[in-house]
């Protein structure tokens, strides 16, 4: 079938890309730069330049398409609300209503499990948890309204699904294992409470699964998670990803209670002054990384058939050197 990719240079967008034109799928994918360009056709694609801004051009690139997959997105916990709000609210509306112009039938929307920050603890939590009445960090608050916008617009003419993954890793990672790389390296790096919590995580090979699968079965209005299977200390998991780096992260910890009060005075220190740059630890980081946050796929496996084919031992050996 004819694909149409947002965010194609991204990590699950690249490996998105090889997923599909390995199935024989034809895939066209936004890039809104020289570079973006260059890496979707590296991936197997074919760039379609404009970018989430230009309804028109999305509208005109995605004619014949069987399926959006949109996954272009403002990521981090920190920045300004004017660029979040752009990218991962309006991004997403002007995907959805270019969709419905172009006459796509089919939309798959990626989200996060970061939606659900400022809630309770995410603790086995599964799809019937209900977004927060006040998110907690612009990624999330903004996400969130993103998934929201994607399932209204669900129809009998335009199927919208949402995928949530927790946790994205991988060969080629660009944004999660990059930022822990450099906190070992610039002497940064603490866990938290030890690091001694449960976590589930999802390799990117995973992660493209449950979005193909999503856009073949997935029922229109619904949202799934999706992950690697059980859960796993993230001490043990975020040690055994430095390790494929050469790297041995310190044994130095901070208690929850302190790593919860740094951020949230740091945050009213930058919002204050305002500083430069951004905080050494957010609210939204602690929640996400410095206390237990395990999500249930069951109803992917059952609805979807997913499987999660790469399994958090095979996915690390892939990364080792030799």
């Amino acid at each position: 079938m004819k694909c149409f990719v947002t965010g194609g240079s991204g990590f699950i967008g690249r490996n998105l890309i090889q997923m599909l034109k390995q199935r024989g799928d034809e895939v066209l994918a936004l890039a809104r730069s020289d570079a973006a360009a260059a890496s979707v056709k590296e991936a197997g694609g074919e760039p379609a330049r404009g970018d989430l801004d230009d309804e028109a051009t999305l509208a005109a690139s995605m004619a014949g398409c069987a399926v959006v997959f949109h996954s272009a997105a403002q990521v981090g916990d920190w920045g300004d609300p004017a660029v979040f709000h752009r990218h991962n609210v309006g991004g997403t509306e002007r995907v959805l209503a270019a969709s419905r112009r172009a006459g796509v039938p089919r939309v798959v929307h990626v989200s996060t499990e970061a939606v659900l920050v400022g809630g309770p603890p995410i603790v086995r939590a599964d799809e019937t948890w209900p977004l927060p009445a006040r998110p907690i960090g612009l990624y999330s608050l903004t996400k969130g309204l993103a998934e929201q916008r994607a399932i209204a617009a669900n129809s009998p003419e335009l199927a919208t699904v949402v995928v949530r993954p927790r946790l994205v890793w991988g060969q080629g990672d660009t944004t999660l294992l990059p930022q822990f790389v450099k906190a070992v390296r610039s002497g940064a790096f603490a866990w938290i409470d030890g690091g001694h919590y449960q976590t589930s995580t999802c390799h990117v090979r995973n992660v493209c699964e449950g979005l193909l699968a999503a856009a073949e079965r997935g029922r229109g209005g619904e949202v799934y998670f999706v992950t690697d299977g059980p859960s796993i200390e993230f001490r043990e998991f975020i040690g055994a990803l430095l390790q494929t780096q050469g790297l041995t992260p310190p044994s130095r910890s901070v208690p929850r209670w302190l790593a919860r009060a740094v951020a949230a005075g740091g945050e009213r220190l930058w919002h204050t002054l305002p500083l430069p740059g951004r905080p050494p630890l957010t609210r939204n980081a602690v929640r996400l990384i410095g206390e237990e946050v395990t999500v249930c796929d069951d109803k992917a496996r059952r609805e979807l058939g997913y499987r999660g084919s790469v399994s958090v031992q095979a996915g690390l050996a892939e990364m080792r050197p030799g």
